[in-house]
């Protein structure tokens, strides 16, 4: 089984389809309602793809955290911040191997932005068989 599709709730549909534009997905569908995009395979594999529907309900109080990996996480995160999009924290190297940034989209989920070149599947503490 391989994991290729999270959607996410969205108050407001343009400004979350803009904000994941910023961060470098691909829009790829766009309706009303809902609109998915391609993330970028830094390996040149098939692109998972993320999605937003809108729910007007959403509260912005939410316990969802999306992980994006990226290569240069500082340069990312440099960037990022030129175009204006604010940090609830900048990279830090965490004890599990990684390094990782924290920011919120327009309805408030938690987005992870972090590198951890071989831990995320190969930590020393992986189980096995």
């Amino acid at each position: 089984m391989r994991l290729n599709q999270v959607t996410a709730s969205a108050r407001d549909l343009a400004a979350s389809t803009a904000f994941y534009q910023a961060l470098g997905l691909k829009l790829i569908v766009r309706s009303d309602h809902y609109v998915r995009f391609e993330c970028p395979d830094a390996d040149g594999g098939e692109p998972a793809t993320f999605s937003l529907h809108v729910d007007p309900a959403t509260s912005g109080v939410t316990q969802t955290t999306i992980y994006f990996e990226e290569g240069d996480l500082d340069a990312t995160v440099a960037r990022l911040k030129g175009q204006g999009l604010v940090f609830d924290s900048d990279p830090v190297d965490q004890r599990w191997q990684w390094r990782e940034a924290y920011l919120r989209d327009p309805t408030g989920n938690v987005i992870c932005l972090y590198s951890a070149p071989k831990t995320r599947r190969f930590p020393p503490w992986r189980v096995e068989g």
